[in-house]
């Protein structure tokens, strides 16, 4: 017997716990059923559950189920990223505290509380999937850092070695002083300051009392210094192209070059050109064969290539001097204020430096083609379309890939050092050491290079070191490619387009037939969460209040393809109220024997109410799959909440209620049949979206059940099944009961009081939906009587049109019309006051410039809403005129 109330806390965990222990998440093994397989992004072992997560983790799971359901061999593939420079940080922290400094204890014995705190802590993420209901096969998790895949790093990065495809240089970096590393864009946030512009005068070497004018946010970097840009059609500075400058400070000449990296219209339309400390400079420096001067240790302190005076001096003490010293020389032109944005790291928290560095890096350049080719020819899909466009821009204009980091937690870089410049690139120190035997004889003594893997060179493999690549077995050949990812915007450089290319390289094919890109989460009035804003919504505290079923039907129900989510707490709240509804709606079936239905095939039925509700399965059915084909996540969802609710619980219910109250046996058995199927069906279109309460409706409407709902069939109605008329007669007496209903509120007729229909204007079809249903529509309408007149007097009457015919509704007697056109004025004259209210603020330009936007938005739909609502006002008073 199912508990008066819906509790989500008491059933989660327990169908959770029930799902993972029977082997419910692993792979079906039908060899003859169709592979499917979606691999989890891996969340950073460091991590939490935010609502990014779960938002792409639900999707993932809805079509992991809807999947399963349709009997394909379904594998999702779960797993955590060792996140190296986020754990390094946290384990660094948590070594501080306790007054030990990682380069103190060395780096065996750093790994060695990495790997401890790993196993301690690490797994935090993972339990809250599971309260999210991620069906996912944890019994297949991986870890990036585990042994196969750290095996499997190392064959890539010596085969990309050998294939000529990765090699060591010296480039410009993100590089971060504080934790002494480089670090990808990814780990760059750009953060607007109020800095300055120093206009300095560089003389014209040769041209004594001649300058020419350049403006920097960064005076430091002057001493670095090996050109001047001008544009080469503007005419300002036509004869000053290929003469030198004398660098201030330095005294070094330097050249002054046309190129089209310098704007006429920006400041003086001269730029200074430092290729080792910007990365437009840097270009610009190549294409003009500029020296590159690097006056920056890895501290950002100055290094020994600057003159002696600033010489170890902070980048930030250097600044100051410099300035100090332009001044000084009368080569101070003008500061100006500016804002302006600067790139920090967002763990080390401090300035990135451009620095020009030896590292290793990939030839994405070359990777990427065939990566292009597999979207433009439709083997790689983007869902929305649009996305496809970012992925080609950065594609097409990619740039060699670093991919070492100043790190000791990763994957150690598989090459070694010998005697001179000798490199040795293998897969084991024993393979390594014979490459350098044979070259330098048996005493050569190897140095294993420090540097660890940038994360995402690992993140690349996902698709297929998951299945245990480079071994040759049965899993990798079914599964890859993947059928599907799901993963946000954000990612699709660093993540996607680096596992399109790898995923080529080394398997021959693309590793995805369709990515989706979902949307972003924000607050309720659309700002981007953040924690400085204090708007971060914590997706467990929902769980928590509200169950996971809600949040996962939330989401869903607002992921709209290119629009991002405004998350309120009312419409989880609303989705869990749905689940209280569902929960109602089979509390009814079970006090009146209705219970779950022994096959997945419709019942036979003779009464239209039941062969009417097997047709909107049908069509029920095949939208949800329809859009779940599609990726329309909220078309998904609105199509089963909208049969459940309205369909389902508010219209078939009350309309057999009436079978149940009567004396005919083989009616009420047919209702019993018809109804616990159709209530199946439900169980089984809703699972995707709302695991639990779905699982635990299906086991307490029938006992005997041969599979847990999670295994079950994914419903497939013959259109044989559908009756045509039967749909045509009951969808009439909905509208007629919806327009009646809604005459009755407007003119304000007492619930309880039966008022007699006339109806005019009626086809023979609909005279024959008066002789069949008329009594379930008096019931359902509340009207005393239901004639058809050739004409009838509408004078004291309400008056509703449906299809054809029209209905008219006496109310002399049951309302005083006086009283009730006096109140439909004064609510007229009321909202017309508010809307008059809302329009002028509307109407001054003052507050729609200052208002947050938020409110500006909410100020428009109040007014569309008053708008409405004056019309039925209008449309009501009218009627009673």
């Amino acid at each position: 017997m199912l508990d008066k109330t819906y509790s989500p806390a008491d059933i989660e965990a327990k169908w959770y716990e029930h799902w993972e222990n029977s082997g419910a998440f692993t792979p079906s093994g039908d060899s003859e059923a169709e592979p499917y397989m979606i691999v989890m992004p891996p969340p950073n072992v460091t991590g939490s559950l935010h609502m990014g997560h779960a938002l792409d983790l639900s999707l993932q799971d809805i079509l992991i189920r809807f999947e399963r359901l349709r009997g394909k061999d379904v594998l999702w593939q779960p797993g955590t990223d060792h996140a190296g420079i986020a754990t390094q940080m946290v384990v660094e922290r948590q070594l501080d505290a306790k007054g030990i400094n990682r380069r103190d204890i060395g780096r065996d014995a750093f790994l060695e509380h990495v790997w401890k705190w790993k196993a301690e802590s690490g797994g935090t993420i993972t339990g809250q999937l599971r309260r999210l209901g991620a069906s996912c096969d944890w019994s297949r998790e991986a870890f990036t850092m585990d042994d196969k895949r750290s095996a499997a790093v190392r064959k890539k990065f010596v085969q990309l070695y050998h294939d000529g495809l990765l090699y060591k240089a010296q480039r410009l970096v993100n590089w971060d002083p504080k934790l002494k590393t480089a670090i990808s864009d990814l780990e760059v946030e750009q953060r607007e300051i109020d800095g300055h512009y120093w206009h300095f005068r560089y003389p014209i070497a040769g041209e004594s009392g001649r300058h020419i004018i350049i403006a920097t946010t960064r005076p430091e970097t002057m001493l670095g210094d090996t050109g001047i840009a001008v544009h080469p059609d503007d005419d300002r500075y036509a004869d000053l192209i290929g003469k030198h400058v004398e660098l201030p400070l330095v005294g070094r000449l330097i050249p002054i070059v046309a190129d089209e990296y310098a704007d006429p219209e920006q400041g003086s339309g001269a730029v200074k050109i430092t290729p080792a400390h910007d990365f437009n400079d840097f270009e610009v420096g190549k294409r003009a064969g500029l020296e590159v001067i690097n006056i920056l240790d890895l501290h950002a302190c100055i290094n020994d290539n600057a003159p002696e005076k600033y010489r170890g001096l902070d980048r930030h003490a250097a600044r100051k001097a410099i300035v100090a010293d332009m001044e000084a020389l009368g080569l101070l032109e003008k500061v100006e204020p500016h804002k302006h944005m600067v790139p920090y790291g967002d763990r080390g928290g401090v300035v990135i430096e451009p620095w020009l560095t030896d590292q290793w890096y990939v030839d994405a350049e070359t990777l990427a083609k065939p990566a292009i080719e597999a979207v433009e020819n439709g083997t790689t899909n983007f869902i929305p379309k649009n996305w496809e466009k970012t992925y080609y821009e950065w594609m097409r204009n990619i740039q060699p890939w670093c991919v070492s980091r100043q790190l000791w937690w990763g994957h150690q870089i598989p090459a070694w050092y010998g005697p001179g410049d000798s490199v040795y690139v293998a897969e084991t120190s024993e393979e390594a050491y014979v490459l350098a035997k044979a070259e330098h004889g048996d005493n050569v003594s190897l140095t294993r290079d420090g540097d660890v893997l940038d994360t995402w060179f690992s993140s690349a493999m996902w698709p297929y070191s998951t299945l245990d690549w480079p071994s040759e077995n049965d899993d990798l050949a079914r599964y890859y490619p993947n059928a599907t990812l799901i993963t946000g915007f954000d990612i699709i450089f660093f993540w996607v387009a680096r596992m399109m290319m790898s995923g080529i390289h080394f398997m021959g094919e693309a590793p995805f037939k369709n990515v989706y890109i979902h949307a972003l989460v924000r607050d309720e009035h659309g700002a981007k969460m953040s924690k400085s804003k204090g708007n971060v919504i914590d997706p467990l505290e929902y769980i928590e209040k509200y169950g996971a079923d809600a949040l996962r039907f939330t989401l869903a129900a607002m992921e709209a393809q290119g629009r991002d989510i405004k998350l309120a707490e009312k419409r989880v709240e609303g989705y869990r109220n749905f689940g209280t509804k569902l929960w109602n709606a089979s509390r009814f079936c079970e006090m009146n024997g209705i219970g779950g239905s022994p096959s997945i095939t419709p019942p036979k039925a003779e009464l239209a109410v039941n062969r009417w509700i097997i047709g909107e399965v049908a069509g029920a059915a095949g939208k949800v799959t329809k859009a779940l084909d599609s990726f329309k996540f909220n078309e998904a969802a609105d199509g089963v909440y909208h049969f459940a609710w309205g369909t389902f619980c508010d219209w078939y219910v009350e309309l057999i209620k009436p079978v149940f109250w009567g004396e005919d046996e083989a009616q009420k058995e047919e209702t019993r049949a018809v109804a616990g199927w159709a209530l199946d069906q439900i169980l089984v279109l809703l699972h995707p979206f709302m695991p639990f309460i779905t699982e635990e409706l299906w086991h307490s409407t029938r006992a005997d059940r041969t599979c847990d709902l999670i295994s079950a069939s994914w419903p497939v109605v013959s259109s044989n099944d559908v009756d045509a008329n039967a749909t045509a007669a009951v969808n009439w007496v909905i509208r007629m009961v919806g327009e009646v209903r809604s005459a009755r509120a407007e003119m304000n007729v007492p619930a309880g009081a039966q008022v007699p229909a006339l109806i005019t204007g009626a086809s023979d079809l609909t005279k024959g939906y008066v002789s069949d249903l008329g009594d379930m529509l008096k019931r359902l309408a509340r009207l005393e009587t239901i004639d058809l007149v050739d004409s009838a007097s509408t004078d004291g009457a309400a008056q509703i049109v449906v299809d054809e015919a029209t209905v008219i509704l006496p109310l002399e007697g049951v309302i005083n019309f006086a009283t009730e056109r006096s109140r439909q004025e004064n609510n007229l004259t009321k909202l017309q006051k508010e809307a008059g209210a809302i329009r002028g603020r509307l109407g001054n330009e003052k507050f729609v410039a200052n208002a947050p936007a938020h409110v500006v938005a909410e100020a428009k739909v109040k007014l569309d809403e008053l708008d409405a609502t004056m019309e039925k006002v209008k449309a009501v008073l009218a009627r009673l005129q």
